[in-house]
């Protein structure tokens, strides 16, 4: 091995073993300051705008770093811009469609021929319905009997 592929691979390691701080840009290192501003984040190929979202920015390269917790906010705020711009039912909304018929997750989503978790991502705010679902949840929401038939043909 040569002395200048010793020095690379010392350096190398040196890189890797370095530990930013928790409140350090990951790009360049300088500490980071919180802040609340507008995040677009994109919701079935559309771009949202969600004001106030608290994040992270370095003031030196303008990197923008999103904690867990704001993450997930962003994300479930997206997602309740998204259904009220298309004027969908909101997670409340299917959640007491579900509760109204005293169906579980599991159930709903057999009847509508979903997968199991899908029922519990919409009514997170975690995931959208499609504009099809959502006229298919309306149709039980509001069509007696309706529940009865999708138990007698689609399940």
């Amino acid at each position: 091995m040569t002395k200048k592929t010793r020095s690379r691979q010392h350096l190398a390691r040196r890189l890797s073993e370095r530990v930013l701080r928790d409140d350090a840009c990951p790009a360049c290192g300088v500490t980071m300051k919180e802040r609340r501003s507008k995040l677009v984040l994109p919701v079935n190929g559309e771009e949202i705008v969600v004001p106030g979202a608290m994040h992270l920015r370095c003031p030196s390269c303008r990197e923008v770093v999103l904690r867990f917790g704001d993450a997930r906010r962003l994300g479930e705020d997206a997602i309740a811009i998204y259904r009220k711009r298309h004027d969908l039912l909101s997670a409340a909304e299917i959640r007491a469609i579900r509760k109204h018929y005293d169906l579980t997750q599991e159930d709903l989503a057999r009847l509508l021929r979903l997968g199991a978790n899908t029922l519990s991502r919409w009514e997170g705010g975690r995931n959208v319905q499609t504009a099809a679902m959502d006229v298919l949840l309306r149709l039980i929401r509001d069509l007696p009997g309706s529940v009865d038939y999708l138990r007698t043909h689609a399940a």
